[in-house]
């Protein structure tokens, strides 16, 4: 199947990510439970500030049944180095630029970051956010089933 020819949220499910660690990610392991998709990088100031409230989300919510997923729009050294200053509790997948071009197929019109797409557990898109997320933003949805 070629996911060129589906819609942006289909072919969302038939991507696969490395890992910083080298290990396969496959999106459709995260279908079926509500799931946090933050689009960063290590080079972006709000980004790094906004990873322990995504941390901290994620420990709170996965009982739950929550995800969270960092896509880096970023090159794989830093974000190895990054993450061993700044270990985060959710899996962390390596997008690079095909994550920009991904975030403007999940709305990101202006290709910044950070970029936020909350995906119910329906798989569909629940929430977006351009710009540093918020405890507020965290708490509205964290209440999505």
């Amino acid at each position: 199947m070629n996911s060129a020819n589906l819609d942006p949220l289909e072919a969302l499910w038939t991507l696969k990510w490395e890992t910083p660690a080298g290990r396969q990610l496959q999106m459709l392991s995260f279908k079926g439970r509500p799931l946090l998709l933050n689009f960063w990088a290590t080079w972006c100031p709000p980004c790094v500030e906004e990873l322990p409230l995504l941390n901290s989300f994620f420990g709170k919510n996965k009982e739950n049944g929550w995800q969270v997923l960092g896509l880096a729009v970023d090159k794989l050294a830093p974000v190895q180095a990054f993450l061993q200053k700044m270990p985060v509790e959710f899996p962390v997948a390596m997008a690079g630029l095909a994550g920009a071009d991904l975030g403007r197929k999940l709305g990101n019109m202006t290709g910044g970051l950070p970029f936020t797409v909350v995906l119910g557990k329906d798989g569909l898109v629940a929430h977006r956010k351009m710009g540093r997320i918020s405890v507020e933003d965290l708490v509205l949805w964290a209440s999505i089933k």
